[in-house]
This record gives C-alpha cells, sequence and structure tokens, in this order.
C-alpha cells in the first residue's frame, strides 16, 4: 500500500497539470494531506462513493498518462544514471568541475 501511495504521488507531480481542478483536489487531499475519503466528501458536499470514484478514476488516467510518456520512468532513470555518473567521477578522480555540472544537472529537474 505504501509503495503504491509513493508511486501515485509522484504520478501526481508529474501530471497534476493534466487534470480537472475537482480531480487535483481530491488527489491532493487524498494522498498528500491524508484526508479520508469521508472528510473530502464533507469538505465538497458529495458521497464518499462519488469521492471514491473519482479518485480511483483519476489514478487510472494518471497511470495511463505515464504508460504513454514515461515521464516519471525517465526521470528515474535519468537519477540513478547521474548517481552512477557521480560515484564513476568520484572514483576515478577528484574532479571538482565535473561535480557541480552533475550538481548542475540535477536541479533541472
Amino acid at each position: 500500500m505504501l509503495e503504491k501511495t509513493m508511486r501515485i504521488n509522484s504520478l501526481f507531480d508529474f501530471y497534476q497539470s493534466l487534470l480537472t481542478p475537482k480531480q487535483r483536489n481530491y488527489m491532493a487531499l487524498y494522498y498528500l494531506d491524508d484526508y479520508s475519503l469521508g472528510e473530502i466528501a464533507e469538505e465538497f458536499q458529495v458521497s464518499r462513493q462519488a469521492v471514491y470514484d473519482n479518485i480511483k478514476r483519476t489514478e487510472q488516467m494518471i497511470e495511463e498518462y505515464e504508460a504513454k510518456l514515461l515521464l516519471f520512468e525517465r526521470y528515474i532513470k535519468r537519477q540513478e544514471l547521474l548517481e552512477q555518473l557521480r560515484n564513476t567521477v568520484k572514483r576515478e578522480h577528484e574532479n571538482s568541475n565535473a561535480l557541480s555540472l552533475i550538481d548542475s544537472l540535477e536541479k533541472l529537474d
């Protein structure tokens, strides 16, 4: 469950701009602010089932976006490659210029 929550949070970071304001609100309250379905339903004066359905549809949508666009997958791969590069530079040479360039690359994400 925790792994799914972390994945959805990450995907939400990448794809929230593609969601409607209502979808963004429900997802942010549920995943980021840890509201219960009942609390969200009360806040928006809808049924708990409506909130649940909206969240499940939105989860499916952002998974579909990821399947097509691969933004999160590519981000993870870039982070892995940067870490490998950093470790290689540290082992091979104490080249602070190369390390500062790696730091600059990391800040771009």
